[in-house]
């Protein structure tokens, strides 16, 4: 999807807002979250800021894991739920709820690759069904991560320019802002996480490759 946007507090989305927003990942309350983001700063005039923060969360989450395997376990086997319900005549909550961190191999979650981050505490749906123990490991987890997302060896921060755009990979970069003053207008486009592989795939193989392969 394409997406135009300025500041309004009538939408009830901090992203609308001039406020800093900490690093996340969008789109945790959808099923399949978008796989590319974009961002496009069409204009800012009569003020300044709005540096883009952007996170590596896959390496965010192997330094969980080499400091804390508990911690990281936690966040692999943890499942909540996302949701974006502030605005009149939207409730969006999938009936799954999903870990913080994916892995590839659920048995063997130490060794396993990263395949997915879904971390943004704003969209975070209440912990209900979930034990009291639960809820107290998931917390103490979430506070290293969130430890780690902030250290300024995990932060890259780039002040984009009118006309520049920037596209990054949703399932791995987490991304945010500082706050900013005066008018800002931006666009940006979501990319579904298949249909971008698919394009890839098309681009750099034949069709006799890609069909061997299935």
């Amino acid at each position: 999807g394409f997406w135009r946007f300025t500041s309004d507090l009538s939408t009830k989305d901090s992203a609308y807002t001039q406020l800093a927003l900490g690093a996340h990942n969008d789109n945790t309350y959808f099923t399949d979250p978008a796989g590319l983001q974009t961002f496009h700063l069409l204009s800012h005039t009569n003020g300044g800021g709005g540096a883009s923060l952007l996170v590596d969360g896959f390496r965010a989450a192997n330094i969980l894991r080499e400091e804390s395997p508990d911690a990281f376990r936690t966040l692999c086997t943890t499942k909540i739920h996302g949701h974006s319900s502030g605005n009149e005549g939207i409730a969006l909550m999938p009936d799954r709820a999903f870990p913080v961190i994916t892995v590839d191999d659920d048995v063997d979650w130490q060794r396993s690759a990263v395949t997915q981050i879904r971390w943004n505490n704003d969209d975070r749906a209440a912990m209900t069904g979930l034990d009291r123990d639960t809820i107290a490991g998931f917390y103490a987890a979430a506070r290293h991560w969130v430890e780690i997302l902030r250290r300024p060896s995990s932060e890259y921060w780039v002040q984009l320019q009118p006309g520049t755009t920037l596209t990054f990979d949703n399932w791995r970069v987490l991304h945010g802002r500082s706050a900013f003053t005066g008018e800002r207008e931006m666009c940006g486009a979501y990319t579904n996480m298949d249909d971008f592989v698919s394009r890839w795939k098309t681009l750099h193989f034949s069709k006799d490759d890609i069909m061997n392969a299935v």
